[in-house]
């Protein structure tokens, strides 16, 4: 009998919307990666949105494109790594970054945050944090738009 683990495909989505250091692709990717390697997850696809806003879906070409492979059944993975939550989106209404991540699960893909300290594990404990976390993302989207001269949502808001 062997003792080689099946890897599990995943596929990792990225975004950032500045040149915001913490947020870089390239860190993203590879904090993504280490947890993917002790997770014994597969990366086999990215999906990347660079200089995109998190407050909605419009211009996020890669976050509407995994969300359509997975809905279609077209996806090759069965996780999608995130970097935390707020790479998912800062969305005024966190219900929105919920309702994406729901479409995911019931295709069977779970999303996985991979630089947060909770485990998206379905208990009442991450629901709790996720929503927490969800509303923060919220809120400093707003600040950052109501500190903007024109009072209008920033078009780069992390």
């Amino acid at each position: 009998m062997s003792d080689i683990k099946k890897m599990v495909p995943a596929a990792e989505y990225l975004r950032m919307s500045t040149e915001h250091q913490r947020y870089s692709l390239d860190n993203q990717a590879s904090a993504i990666r280490s947890y993917a390697e002790n997770r014994g997850y597969d990366v086999v696809r990215t999906y990347a949105d660079h200089g995109r806003s998190g407050l909605s879906l419009n211009g996020r070409t890669s976050l509407r494109r995994l969300l359509v492979d997975v809905e279609d059944g077209r996806a090759d993975f069965e996780a999608v790594l995130v970097y935390d939550v707020s790479r998912w989106g800062r969305f005024h209404d966190p219900d929105e970054a919920a309702a994406h991540e729901l479409r995911c699960k019931r295709a069977g893909v779970a999303v996985h945050y991979c630089a947060e300290q909770f485990e998206n594990d379905g208990s009442v404990t991450s629901a709790v944090v996720k929503a927490i976390k969800r509303a923060m993302a919220a809120e400093y989207s707003r600040e950052l738009s109501a500190r903007s001269p024109t009072h209008k949502s920033h078009p780069n808001t992390d």
